[in-house]
């Protein structure tokens, strides 16, 4: 008689079989076309609590399991003021996951909340900036984030509409204020559609932001509230029922920009014109090539 599996193998399995096409092989190709993951890395996956890093988590053990180039993985959950049951939740999540998790404290909330403006933006790079940190000290030379194709998609559009600039969000790059730390991004392939079915399938229940501007959004009754970035889901969400391609479109878009055919850019920092490239003086753009 076969013995009944747990949750953890449950979980573990439908990532390589049920969700293979949807979550392991876009997972794979991200990590292989963008070079994330290298022999002797010593990778910190933070995790929020939420759906998407939860489910990187898992990718980056079973990639780990498989590989044949050996890499070392930690798992950093930064504490930036959860109210008790919010912790409980992750702490009870990523046991049932088997995913040996490290706690640490912050004081990111009772920061942010006396932000009136861009809050979220803060947040975001106050937590990336104290997971740097921690995941040096723990002698760790990249942080994997679990942002995926549809922060991607969105993101851009984002930028677009309200930043007045096109502008993506990269699959890795290196941190500027800690020197020999790179940020990978896994997931960046991957659909979230895909990460929530894995999440249903299993009976799983994540952490959603967790701060008063996510209650703000749920309590507005629309799903938008005062979010940007759910705006720009719900806008994707009415595109697609005419064009079901038009993330696909806007992702192969970020990846083919003929700079040619833009009357201004930015090239590391520095701004540049059409004209420079017309007349021949934008330097990098006219250095030999081999």
């Amino acid at each position: 008689m076969s013995r009944e599996l747990t949750a953890q193998e449950i979980a573990e399995r439908s990532l390589i079989k049920t969700y293979r096409k949807s979550l392991w092989n876009p997972f794979i190709a991200a990590v292989k076309r963008y070079e994330l993951v290298k022999p002797g890395d010593k990778i910190a996956v933070c995790i929020s609590g939420g759906k998407d890093s939860m489910v990187l988590a898992k990718l980056m053990q079973e990639l780990q399991r498989h590989t044949e180039q050996p890499f070392d993985l930690t798992f950093l959950v930064m504490d930036p003021g959860y109210n008790p049951a919010n912790r409980a939740l992750i702490v009870e999540n990523a046991r049932t996951l088997g995913i040996p998790i490290e706690i640490f404290e912050s004081d990111i909330f009772d920061v942010t909340v006396q932000v009136e403006k861009n809050p979220c933006y803060l947040c975001a790079r106050m937590r990336r900036g104290f997971l740097y940190a921690k995941a040096q000290e723990l002698g760790c030379n990249k942080i994997a984030l679990g942002h995926h194709f549809s922060d991607v998609v969105e993101t851009t559009l984002l930028g677009l509409f309200y930043g007045a600039q096109l502008q993506a969000m990269p699959p890795k790059l290196k941190s500027r204020n800690f020197p020999g730390m790179e940020l990978i991004r896994p997931l960046y392939c991957v659909h979230e559609d895909a990460i929530i079915a894995w999440k249903n399938y299993n009976h799983l229940r994540f952490l959603q932001c967790a701060c008063r501007f996510t209650e703000a959004r749920d309590a507005a009754g629309d799903g938008v509230g005062e979010s940007k970035r759910q705006e720009m889901k719900v806008l994707l969400r009415q595109l697609k029922k005419t064009n079901p391609n038009i993330e696909k479109s806007i992702f192969r878009a970020i990846h083919g920009v003929q700079l040619d055919t833009f009357p201004g850019f930015k090239y590391r920092g520095k701004a540049y014109s059409f004209l420079d490239d017309y007349n021949g003086t934008a330097d990098f753009l006219h250095q030999e090539r081999p």
